[in-house]
């Protein structure tokens, strides 16, 4: 994947191990709504097709006026790669989290991806969630996931 200006990126420190990471990101049972109940809209929420290292699921983020059909691919152990099919906003997109090792049992988790081809009207508001206090809110929702995932699995 390409890295430019019109990417969300972030990198975020996590207490979830690197497979409960992987875990997290690629459940697609209906714990997917639990594990990220704070980002995903359960209205608009469908897995549409699944395979043993990659799924097809219809996803928004709440109270977001967009929403995507997207192909998540893990046959890669430290990444998940996802490729938008459909979406509200009439364009396309891809994004990568890679996960690696970190301090005390934990990850260091690398997100990005990139919206292409969305209608004139729709390109401003892409724009905000891509920079600024967007990027930075999702970021901090997903560490907490991500933490209270690590956290339940304990138990």
């Amino acid at each position: 994947m390409t890295c430019s200006d019109d990417h969300m990126r972030f990198d975020l420190k996590t207490k979830a191990s690197p497979e409960q990471v992987l875990r997290a990101l690629t459940d697609f049972t209906d714990a997917r709504l639990q594990i990220w109940n704070r980002t995903l809209d359960p209205k608009t929420y469908e897995l549409r097709d699944s395979g043993e290292t990659w799924a097809v699921a219809r996803e928004s983020s709440r109270r977001s006026p967009f929403w995507v059909v997207v192909r998540y691919d893990w046959s890669d152990p430290e990444s998940v790669r996802w490729t938008a099919l459909d979406s509200s906003y009439g364009g396309g997109g891809e994004g990568l989290v890679q996960i690696a090792p970190g301090d005390d049992g934990g990850s260091r988790v690398h997100a990005e991806w990139g919206y292409t081809g969305a209608r004139g009207m729709q390109r401003p508001m892409i724009f905000l969630i891509q920079h600024g206090p967007v990027r930075r809110l999702i970021k901090r929702m997903w560490a907490s996931a991500l933490d209270r995932y690590a956290e339940s699995s304990r138990r």
